[in-house]
């Protein structure tokens, strides 16, 4: 064995000792756990045999769903008209559209009950003018509006660079056929920017999947995965049936994960 291979493997030790300490062991310790209830191994499938848990599950789900596609939808339109277009101001606009990125969950939704909290700014606007008092904010409605906002930049940053790469004379060939523009938008942008959708979605389902801070700040009456999970060790003290939840929560998020990984064909990491 050279000492270049030995040197190797000994710069390997520290990063096997940090795997082990901080994904290994606590995985292992999570199974443990889950599988230590009344309910033994049938813990694990809690989520699915408790109405309660798998209607938490359905709702997180389709809140995550949700999330991505309008994340994507408003993300598509704004990138493309960022890249595509050079105004005064525009540095500006872009740094501002990313500085919900250095805010954490918890800001995120404590903005969401100023704007359309019991005595938010909504609210205020709607009543005079007969309309009530809207009032959302501890909702499902509110949790979305907190988790599209929280989500939007990394989107928008993704796309922004995959349209920016993007070989502008694809889409003036096309129109020198004839295309009209949703024509070249349909067949060559969003076939050209495709694996930016998917790994820019997977962030947004992720993160909505598994963000805690927003929940925690709006839940008057919301019930996802994670405000259940934290309610059962907390308030319940049910180690068991929270590990298992946590497992579940982590293994859909893998999943999906895993899954746009492969359609997209680059590296898709989630932000929480």
């Amino acid at each position: 064995m050279s000492s270049a291979d030995r040197l190797a493997r000994l710069l390997l030790l520290p990063l096997l000792l940090f795997a082990a300490a901080f994904f290994v062991l606590p995985l292992a310790r999570l199974v443990a756990v889950a599988g230590s209830g009344p309910g033994g191994v049938g813990e694990y499938l809690a989520i699915l045999t408790n109405p309660r848990h798998f209607q938490t599950l359905i709702a997180t789900l389709l809140l995550s769903a949700g999330v991505t596609l309008a994340t994507l939808a408003l993300g598509t339109v704004v990138a493309l008209f960022l890249a595509r277009n050079r105004f005064p101001g525009r540095a500006l606009l872009v740094s501002l559209m990313t500085l919900p990125l250095a805010f954490p969950g918890v800001v995120v939704g404590f903005m969401i009950i100023l704007l359309a909290g019991r005595q938010g700014l909504l609210g205020s606007l709607t009543q005079p003018l007969g309309l009530g008092r809207w009032v959302f904010a501890y909702s499902m409605g509110g949790l979305f509006a907190g988790y599209v906002y929280f989500s939007l930049p990394r989107v928008i940053v993704t796309l922004m660079a995959a349209v920016e790469k993007l070989d502008p004379a694809l889409e003036e060939a096309a129109r020198s056929l004839g295309a009209r523009r949703v024509q070249v938008l349909r067949d060559v942008t969003l076939p050209g920017i495709a694996p930016a959708l998917v790994a820019s979605g997977a962030i947004a389902f992720a993160t909505a999947m598994g963000a805690f801070g927003t929940a925690f700040t709006l839940a008057t009456r919301i019930d996802v995965l994670a405000m259940t999970i934290y309610t059962e060790f907390t308030l319940n003290a049910n180690f068991a049936t929270a590990s298992a939840l946590s497992l579940a929560l982590g293994l859909i998020t893998w999943g999906v994960l895993a899954l746009t990984r492969s359609l997209s064909g680059s590296g898709v990491a989630a932000a929480g």
